[in-house]
């Protein structure tokens, strides 16, 4: 580890992987927990558009990627694991497996703008769905970074890379699972 063995993170030291990549997933999560603040005001002053706008959001589909990211977590776990025990290949193995289902999340939400573009609605049909596209599509961003992440950590499955890249990923996980209930099922 090196450096991050010799400089003091405040802390950061004592979580798993690089410290450098806590100091990431913070900014990312004040990021993202802004943009819900802006998106929670925005629904408190047109209660009655967001309502119509969010009915037309496919809640099964943003349920089934809930699903598939929390469980390709588990498989970025099985991951960590499999390097502590020293199984290079098993490791590979679950990253594979969580960059399966993290390329299933994408083409889920691709599939549900595609949906909506079809129907004529774009970002510029109304506030809702102006955040919609920007909140979801900013994680779905972070997602296509995570899957390019967990693929160079596959390469050099180190420890510390292996705990490295899974931290990142489990960031895209939970801000996804604040983004689902935010954007789809609270009214």
């Amino acid at each position: 580890m090196g450096d991050a063995d010799d400089a003091n993170w405040g802390g950061l030291e004592d979580l798993p992987g690089h410290p450098i990549m806590w100091v990431l997933i913070l900014s990312e999560l004040v990021v993202f927990g802004a943009f819900l603040l802006v998106f929670s005001a925005a629904r408190i002053s047109d209660p009655i558009g967001f309502a119509s706008d969010q009915v037309q959001l496919d809640r099964v589909a943003g349920g089934i990627n809930t699903l598939i990211l929390l469980t390709s977590g588990l498989f970025a776990v099985f991951a960590v694991h499999a390097t502590k025990a020293g199984d290079i290949l098993r490791c590979r193995l679950w990253l594979l497996a969580t960059s399966v289902l993290g390329m299933i999340f994408l083409i889920i939400k691709f599939s549900e703008y595609m949906g909506k573009f079809d129907v004529g609605i774009g970002l510029e049909s109304s506030t809702f769905f102006t955040l919609y596209f920007l909140i979801t599509g900013f994680h779905a961003l972070h997602v296509v970074m995570g899957l390019g992440v967990l693929g160079v950590v596959a390469i050099w499955p180190s420890r510390i890379n292996i705990e490295t890249g899974t931290a990142f990923w489990h960031m895209i996980d939970m801000v996804w699972v604040l983004v689902f209930p935010v954007i789809y099922l609270v009214r």
